[in-house]
């Protein structure tokens, strides 16, 4: 924490680069059924505990975001274009909804 010469600011340090360690966390931390900030709570520990800067909200949601996009499975998409197309019925859409090929 940092103090100004103004007694009444108080700033935290953020920096703009996150330790490797740290996008590692993320990528372990990071649970899509719960909202980023809560990942970048849990983070913030890590950070901490490892006497690193605690990375910014702001930061986190982009890495969160590019990590959770790799995650998604393009055959979804495929299958629901195919059934547009008429490649594919309705019930196939239905066994990959549910995890099936």
């Amino acid at each position: 924490m940092l103090v100004t010469c103004w007694p009444s600011r108080i700033l935290t340090i953020c920096g703009p680069r996150i330790d490797e360690r740290l996008v590692a966390a993320i990528a372990r931390l990071d649970d899509p059924t719960l909202p980023i900030a809560e990942t970048n709570r849990r983070l913030g520990v890590v950070a901490e505990g490892l006497g690193l800067v605690r990375p910014s909200y702001q930061q986190v949601r982009v890495i969160v975001h590019q990590l959770r996009s790799q995650k998604r499975s393009s055959r979804l998409g495929e299958t629901l274009l195919q059934v547009a197309y008429g490649m594919r019925t309705q019930g196939q859409i239905l066994r990959v909804l549910e995890g099936e090929s």
